[in-house]
């Protein structure tokens, strides 16, 4: 996390999920899902369309420091623990951060964290159209809840 708060970017928000699995299944399924989710022929176009720094997945897998997916760069991988992803286009920077937190037998607290800086009136009128609008959050739900089913 010390990468995140030496870019400064403030909290959009949190939302987290219990998983019915281990630490270990869950970071599989993390990464698994990650992969899937980013790598479709839409998810490139757009990546290109706004001008990602990394508009393409690239790198080893399982991700590691370094790895990319679209739109993303990992820069911390502790596996089972925490996944650390960042982002920039003309429009933002942005972190998603996920953590994975031991809950009981079998059971696994996943966290997922939204950072992001909006710079300008474009950056203003995109945070309106992906954050006001609840589309993130909606996008975010949906993305631990795929998760979770991939990992139970």
């Amino acid at each position: 996390m010390d990468v995140i708060k030496s870019l400064a970017l403030p909290l959009i928000d949190e939302h987290s999920t219990v998983v019915a699995a281990d630490t270990d299944a869950v970071w599989r399924g993390l990464g698994d899902v990650l992969d899937r989710s980013y790598a479709g022929t839409a998810a490139v176009r757009y990546a290109r369309l706004v001008g990602c720094a990394d508009p393409a997945a690239s790198g080893p897998r399982p991700l590691a420091e370094g790895s990319t997916i679209t739109g993303f760069r990992v820069v911390a991988a502790d596996p089972g623990r925490e996944l650390v992803l960042v982002g920039r286009h003309r429009f933002s920077t942005y972190a998603l951060t996920f953590l994975l937190e031991k809950a009981g037998p079998r059971r696994t607290v996943l966290r997922a964290e939204s950072r992001a800086r909006f710079p300008g009136p474009a950056g203003a009128l995109y945070r309106l159209l992906v954050i006001g609008t609840g589309g993130h959050a909606i996008g975010v739900r949906h993305l631990l809840a795929s998760i979770r089913d991939r990992s139970e």
